[in-house]
């Protein structure tokens, strides 16, 4: 039987990759989970009451573009959160951001590009879904250091003109999984620019938005209202999993121009899943409430103190400006997290897992990513181990 080969070049995805390097052995100690970003701080407590009340929804087949209440919050939460005033054209709920993320180069890349491949840009190291969805309409996925160089962000500015004209789609994540890093308000418009002048779309994976140390990150909604960008350039992607502790919900949105956004809605009509009417219910309550972000972010706060506190001394620790991960320089990320499993129990993430080889480097590899998602006394005795078993 024959099968596409477009996908023939992508690795294991990194958490059955981590299985196959860690499971052969046994944990040397008491494991501790450090590994994937499932946020583990209490959900709203709310949830349960709205969820209840409306079960009956479950009968029914759910509005495909979001219900008239759930754009209005959306709507109003982006209003209050950027100062971007949108209508209901112009966003479209989500089945958690990954289908959108996916579904977004099926929705706006063009089969070619002044005639030749188009040409899907995005960071290295990054959120794996990007490359299979170059891939999925037959793209060219580069792959742009995003390294303490770079301020662990991509310069695709300093790409050449000739390959920056065959871009139709270019991923960016602030803050950025896995360095925590932040874009700011004149690197998004610069970037925004970039797109205008090679005619790309600029997609701005914002999921980590809400769990920042210092000042809330700027958003491309925000810095193409305050530019006067063409919305069509600009397409985001928001998420309840982080902000508001509920990755089970699996509910989120895009936003973008009316013409990117009627695309999206048209591809759903044929192969998407709207969200189930009661989780449309839940969801428009969480988005209208902040006391619970507030808090949740405070957890944060409490758990990057105490990781500086650990780490403090150690030569090339950063606390990351916004999500919860640690970006941690080891020699080799992969004998650092087979060691480190073997002697503590403690499981983290290599590095060069999130990452690409590209002419021989992978910008990962000298890395280990670590997610602050366990409960607090638990983190800590993880910290403190990893810190003893790596760097004592």
């Amino acid at each position: 039987m024959a099968f596409p080969e477009r996908f023939s070049n992508l690795p294991d995805y990194a958490f059955p990759r981590l299985r196959k390097l860690l499971d052969v052995h046994p944990a040397g100690g008491e494991p501790v989970a450090m590994t994937i970003g499932e946020p583990r701080h209490p959900m709203p407590a709310f949830v349960g009451e709205v969820l209840a009340a409306n079960l009956s929804g479950f009968a029914l087949y759910p509005p495909n573009d979001g219900t008239p209440e759930l754009l209005a919050a959306i709507s109003g939460w982006i209003a209050r959160r950027y100062g971007a005033t949108l209508g209901p054209d112009r966003i479209m709920p989500l089945n958690g951001t990954r289908e959108g993320l996916f579904d977004a180069c099926m929705a706006l890349c063009p089969e070619t590009k002044g005639g030749k491949r188009p040409v899907v840009l995005m960071p290295n190291p990054f959120y794996q879904v990007y490359a299979a969805a170059a891939l999925s309409v037959g793209a060219e996925p580069v792959y742009v250091p995003a390294t303490a160089a770079t301020g662990f962000l991509p310069d695709y500015a300093g790409l050449a003109p000739d390959l920056l004209d065959r871009v139709a789609v270019a991923y960016l994540c602030s803050p950025a999984n896995p360095q925590g890093a932040i874009a700011s308000r004149d690197y998004l418009a610069d970037l925004l620019s970039l797109a205008e002048r090679h005619g790309f779309v600029l997609l701005a994976d914002e999921c980590y938005s809400e769990i920042w140390r210092d000042a809330p990150p700027p958003g491309a909604l925000q810095v193409a209202a305050e530019t006067g960008a063409d919305p069509e350039r600009v397409a985001v992607f928001h998420s309840l999993s982080k902000r508001s502790n509920l990755p089970g919900l699996r509910s989120g949105f895009v936003a973008g121009g009316p013409q990117s956004i009627a695309r999206f809605r048209q591809l759903r009509n044929y192969g998407g899943a709207p969200l189930p009417l009661p989780i449309q219910r839940v969801s428009e309550r969480v988005w209208s409430d902040e006391a619970h972000v507030d808090e949740n972010r405070a957890l944060y706060h409490e758990k990057f103190r105490i990781a500086d506190q650990v780490f403090s001394g150690l030569q090339g620790y950063r606390t990351p400006e916004g999500g919860f991960f640690l970006w941690l320089p080891v020699e080799d990320g992969e004998a650092a997290a087979l060691k480190l499993w073997r002697e503590t129990g403690v499981r983290v993430l290599p590095g060069a897992y999130l990452a690409r080889d590209v002419g021989g480097d992978n910008p990962g590899k000298g890395y280990i990513r670590v997610a602050m998602v366990a409960p607090r006394e638990e983190m800590q005795r993880g910290l403190i181990s990893l810190r003893d078993c790596l760097y004592g």
